[in-house]
């Protein structure tokens, strides 16, 4: 099964326990993040990432640019831990990790959430690559991924049993694009995928081709 039909079968469950209320209040709240044209702001094809040096889960700093010395550089940026989503993602690039390794590439992952959240998920996944804390959103801003959660879905988290203000240590409710970057030696970006429908990602198997015809 690929990762998206697996979004899928999530979303559907998501949306059998929810109220119609909710399920029309967070579509309408995707919809809007579309319509606001951040997926066309953030950066592209062709584009420089900004070098960045974030910490692990261990608190070890870990540098794109030292990365890029040994080859191409997968980023995958996820929302957090507690988003079923993101987990499904997590578990997907985990089993393709073999082959972009075999493909003389890194994969690496960022979350805005705080450095022992980030070591919950590195724990309850092993994944086997870095997930880096990008506390404050300082790198995803950078790449244009960054909105504010609107109030009226706000309680709708609260209610599911997501505090994300204990997750990413502050209280802005700012989270990032869900977004996948396939990142040139060089810097640029070679590829990306952001969706401001969160049930949407990159499947691993785009991934690796990209890395292919690079």
């Amino acid at each position: 099964m690929g990762l998206q039909q697996q979004l899928d079968e999530q979303k559907k469950s998501t949306i059998n326990k929810a109220t119609p209320e909710i399920i029309q209040t967070m579509g309408q709240a995707t919809a809007d993040l579309k319509a606001s044209g951040i997926e066309n702001r953030a950066l592209g094809s062709g584009e420089p990432i900004p070098d960045f040096t974030l910490p692990n889960a261990e608190g070890k700093e870990v540098r794109l640019s030292t990365l890029l010395s040994q080859g191409p550089v997968v980023l995958s940026i996820y929302r957090g831990g507690w988003c079923p989503y993101c987990n499904l993602e997590i578990r997907a690039l985990k089993a393709v990790l073999p082959e972009i390794q075999s493909l003389g590439a890194n994969l690496i992952a960022i979350a805005p959430e705080l450095p022992d959240k980030v070591k919950e998920t590195e724990e309850r996944h092993t994944p086997g690559f870095e997930i880096l804390s990008d506390v404050g959103n300082r790198i995803s801003r950078q790449l244009g991924l960054v909105f504010s959660l609107p109030e009226s879905i706000r309680s709708i988290y609260v209610g599911f049993g997501i505090d994300l203000p204990a997750c990413n240590g502050d209280e802005t409710f700012e989270l990032p694009l869900p977004a996948t970057f396939v990142i040139r030696e060089n810097g640029t970006i070679a590829y990306r995928f952001i969706d401001a429908d969160y049930t949407r990602r990159m499947e691993p198997m785009e991934i690796i081709q990209t890395l292919k015809s690079l």
